[in-house]
């Protein structure tokens, strides 16, 4: 490792010596650790699933909840004898959620099923998903009464157990929110609520789960996990395996509220920008909705921008509302009906309004950026290059961003390039 000269940061380290009495207890506490680890290691190689070795789990787990192959060892002990064995008529249950829950988002899954996906066990015969009232009443008349009575406790008693995993994970997630081992085992006991439970039962506890997830971005708006998260959560309560419909117009104001209490909640955007399609196909929205909706969302965003021209989440979502004015064919977009006269007086417009920015915040690189960036889509929408006009504040912006960002300029040289302003620059030179 490099020498940095006792610097960290620009704050001088300093030596912290430690006493032998914290030395012996350091010791003792890795002596305790490694018995423990030892102690859970024998029980596998051992296949005792007991009780007892899922206890030792919850003591390693609270010291050290990055370890993920006890989380393994904790599903197996849960499906070898604590839970319900599932009947032989079941079907065979979904894959476990090792893998990532959703194919468009990014969860803590996704991060687990490339290194322990094959250390997870498959849950032996369980129902694909939670048994309707429907099907209830069906069975009710072929079981007999003791077995009906039986299958109601080994419903009960799972209910309990599951309920009580959630809570054994909630001190965890509090103290290492991040972590992506804790979020993925609660994922797969959800999915256990599912597939073991009644409907009505496993949505209240999803519908709970939604509730925590709030909670967790309350704390920590940006918390990535916690969005992924709450994107899973949301998708599984829409679904049919939770007798579910649409929430995309509780979550864009959710998107909203979040947004309202900080303007840099990078991921509340880009939740945002991903449910625009869907909440104006579902609202059925004609042309001239749609045109209304992109006005608003413009607006909206010009007054986030006004405020804060320094924010990097702010213009991410403006630039995703304008290129759906600039790259509108072969994929869905806000107003798909607007002519390129419309395309060209929206982007010039907001044109406008960011030079009214500049003004104030001359100094701000984001700004002569986004300049560039909407000149030259404003080309392209009327299918011309730059007149001599516009040329002429390229050229002034890019001067601008060299003295602002001179790591970058490569990056400015290459837009000079494009922009055919090397010819210029040289003449003025």
């Amino acid at each position: 490792m490099a020498d940095h000269g006792g610097v960290s940061h620009g704050v001088a380290r300093t030596s912290r010596e430690r006493t032998a009495e914290q030395k012996a207890a350091e010791a003792e506490k890795i002596t305790k650790y490694r018995e423990l680890e030892d102690e859970v290691r024998a029980a596998v190689a051992r296949k005792e699933y007991t009780p007892e070795l899922f206890q030792l789990t919850s003591k390693l787990l609270r010291i050290n909840p990055e370890y993920y192959t006890i989380w393994n060892v904790r599903r197996r002990s849960l499906i070898s004898g604590l839970l319900s064995k599932r009947s032989a008529g079941s079907s065979p249950s979904k894959e476990l959620p090792n893998s990532s829950p959703t194919a468009t988002t990014t969860t803590p899954s996704a991060a687990l099923s490339s290194s322990s996906s094959t250390a997870t066990p498959p849950a032996p015969e369980s129902a694909t998903v939670g048994r309707t009232s429907s099907e209830a009443d069906t069975s009710v008349g072929q079981i007999p009464t003791d077995d009906r009575a039986e299958t109601a406790a080994a419903e009960q008693k799972d209910l309990e157990l599951l309920r009580s995993e959630l809570g054994f994970t909630i001190p965890l997630l509090m103290k290492s929110p991040k972590c992506y081992w804790i979020w993925n085992y609660r994922l797969w006991i959800l999915q256990q609520a599912i597939e073991r439970l009644q409907i009505s039962v496993s949505r209240r506890i999803w519908e709970e789960e939604l509730g925590l997830v709030e909670k967790m971005l309350n704390k920590d708006k940006r918390n990535f996990h916690a969005w992924g998260y709450r994107r899973h959560v949301v998708m599984q309560l829409e679904s049919h395996s939770l007798g579910g419909k649409s929430m995309v117009e509780s979550e864009f104001e959710y998107t909203t509220k979040m947004i309202r209490q900080d303007l840099s909640n990078f991921s509340a955007w880009h939740r945002r920008s991903k449910l625009i399609s869907r909440l104006l196909d579902e609202r059925h929205a004609d042309d001239m909705l749609r045109k209304d909706f992109l006005n608003r969302e413009l607006n909206f965003i010009r007054e986030k921008l006004n405020v804060g021209p320094e924010d990097y989440s702010l213009w991410y979502y403006h630039q995703f509302l304008m290129l759906n004015l600039v790259s509108y064919v072969g994929h869905p977009t806000i107003a798909p009906a607007l002519t390129q006269e419309e395309r060209a007086t929206y982007i010039i417009r907001e044109l406008d309004d960011i030079k009214d920015l500049l003004e104030d915040y001359p100094d701000y690189k984001l700004i002569y950026e986004a300049l560039l960036e909407y000149t030259l889509s404003l080309c392209q929408v009327e299918r011309r290059k730059p007149d001599s006009a516009e040329k002429e504040q390229l050229a002034e912006w890019l001067e601008q961003l060299k003295k602002l960002d001179p790591m970058r300029s490569g990056r400015w040289a290459d837009l000079e390039k494009d922009c055919g302003l090397v010819e210029l620059t040289f003449g003025r030179n």
